[in-house]
């Protein structure tokens, strides 16, 4: 076959990789200066934002402090949160909110004239403190965001674009020894099918998580790691990715694997049952079901092993069917299209993987250790959540960061040209003609993380997490060196490299904290110590 020539590259001031509440936050306030483009992977309103169903936090009532919606994210995290930037995030949370209610986003209003917006409350939480939209408060942010974006004639939203490796100083053409940086992404136009450059005097990497490594996880099927695959391959360190948080109450269902009942549920008062009607949380916490976490998915994963379950139930009926209608009408409505009526019936539900508290590693303007890249959101690791994510910070995260990742690039800009740019090259590799490899080997992947690296951790099952990705990874390279390039492909080396990162992360940390518990070592170690892996320098 004849090679195809490569599409010229694309260029933009700033290249924005994500579409969710971290991208288009970054690039609203970058736009009143600056060309920027939106690089989504399918939909522009396809990623972890619009699935959002709890709120965001913020002090917000009387009575509430700073200070205590800091101790609480800290008391979540297990202590291995950077306080600077729990501080940094809470500090900046009631701005936020009020920026994203300027935009539109129609918060549900307070149920008194001395309330501005009702607030719920969530586990982990000492305080009413979450401002949200019904039950589909990400979707109303997204499509908010969204909006904005689009009647902004300097911000360019380019869907279909799967991102396949930033474009570091190994691509500038006729310069063997180009100073370290980045300056764009090639991504692959899954409407052309040619791979694409897309060039800028700054990047920002805002993919989100990678839950999907996972067989089962509440998140879309896009969230596979992209950026932090893409930043460890430029150099970028990361950090605590041995830290996955997993959801406790995830639909059972044989055919809907993926939708999540809110934390909200039980912050209004839901209780966590056995087929036999008893409650169960009382053993594992004083908090019940209001405990953070990571401390419900566990207790869930010891009541189901201990029984032989393969689900618990949570009970919303007890809060009567005027409030769940009311409270949860999105989860209302579709639970009812799978037959399930949750104002007279108990809901069936399992833990599943949710979020990422690990990522590249970024300080509080959002830089990572690559000239040129910056980043926001799940995508990173930046102090905020520690060992464990507080409830209804996740968004709140993109927010704040997205505001500073942008406050920064304009703060830092300057006019010198971006070098030019070698174009991709596929001129030594064929169409693949065993497209069952990949999907193979993604089902294999997420099988055994999610057997041997899932909520209840051993050094044996480590052990066998990490032969098996060794293996997969040499097949992995062997085919991505021989064959052009599928958005399947893509994804699939990305979530290689990303558990590779998670078990490399959790053998290292001999303690059990936060998301990450081992009966190997089931104690807490005195120091809190973040486990960070290094690219350049090949170790720990």
């Amino acid at each position: 076959m004849a090679r195809r020539p490569a599409p010229e590259p694309r260029a933009f001031d700033v290249v924005v990789i994500g579409s969710g509440a971290a991208g288009l936050t970054t690039a609203l306030n970058l736009a009143a200066r600056f060309k920027v483009a939106v690089l989504a992977k399918g939909d522009v309103a396809a990623g972890s934002t619009a699935w959002a169903q709890g709120g965001i936090a913020a002090v917000l009532e009387a009575g509430d402090t700073i200070e205590s919606h800091i101790e609480d994210t800290m008391v979540a995290g297990a202590g291995l949160n950077d306080r600077a930037a729990v501080e940094f995030v809470v500090e900046n949370a009631a701005a936020a909110i009020d920026r994203l209610a300027e935009l539109g986003v129609p918060f549900n209003p307070g149920d008194t004239l001395s309330e501005r917006w009702h607030l719920t409350r969530e586990g982990g939480h000492s305080h009413r403190r979450i401002v949200h939209v019904d039950d589909a408060t990400g979707w109303a942010v997204q499509q908010a965001l969204q909006a904005a974006a689009t009647a902004h004639p300097n911000i360019t939203l380019v869907p279909g674009m799967v991102a396949l490796d930033l474009i570091t100083e190994r691509n500038v053409e006729g310069e063997r020894f180009a100073p370290r940086g980045c300056h764009g992404v090639y991504a692959f136009d899954t409407g052309t099918r040619h791979v694409q450059a897309f060039v800028g005097k700054a990047v920002v990497l805002a993919t989100g998580g990678a839950s999907r490594v996972y067989q089962y996880s509440t998140n879309p099927d896009g969230s596979t790691g992209d950026g932090v695959a893409m930043g460890w391959r430029a150099g970028c360190r990361v950090s605590n990715m041995e830290f996955n948080q997993f959801h406790p109450t995830c639909l059972f269902h044989p055919t809907v694997k993926n939708f999540l009942i809110t934390e909200a549920a039980r912050g209004e008062g839901g209780h966590l049952k056995l087929p036999d009607g008893t409650r169960f949380m009382d053993r594992y916490d004083a908090r019940l079901e209001l405990a953070p976490r990571d401390v419900v998915a566990r207790a869930i994963d010891a009541e189901m092993k201990r029984l032989g379950l393969d689900h618990v139930l949570l009970d919303i009926s007890r809060l009567g069917a005027d409030f769940v209608r009311h409270h949860f009408p999105m989860i209302h409505a579709r639970l009812l299209e799978l037959g399930i009526d949750c104002t007279v019936e108990p809901i069936p539900v399992v833990p599943a993987a949710h979020y990422s508290c690990g990522g590249v590693m970024v300080d509080l303007a959002g830089r990572t250790d690559l000239a040129g890249l910056w980043a926001a959101g799940e995508v990173t690791q930046s102090g905020l959540h520690g060992a464990n994510r507080l409830a209804s910070n996740s968004i709140l995260e993109c927010l704040v960061f997205g505001q500073a990742v942008a406050d920064d690039i304009a703060a830092r800009w300057d006019d010198a040209p971006v070098p030019v740019i070698r174009a991709w090259d596929e001129s030594r590799v064929t169409d693949s003609d065993e497209e069952i490899v990949v999907a193979h080997n993604w089902d294999e992947l997420r099988r055994f993380m999610w057997d041997y690296v899932g909520i209840v951790r051993t050094d044996k099952r480590l052990q066998r997490a990490a032969h098996r990705v060794k293996l997969l990874r040499k097949e992995v390279q062997d085919y991505y060196g021989n064959f052009r390039v599928t958005p399947d492909l893509i994804e699939l080396r990305n979530l290689v490299t990303v558990a590779d990162l998670i078990v490399r992360s959790a053998r290292a940390r001999k303690e059990s904290r936060g998301l990450h518990y081992t009966t190997d070592y089931p104690k807490t170690l005195a120091k809190a110590k973040d486990t960070v892996l290094d690219p350049v320098v090949g170790r720990l």
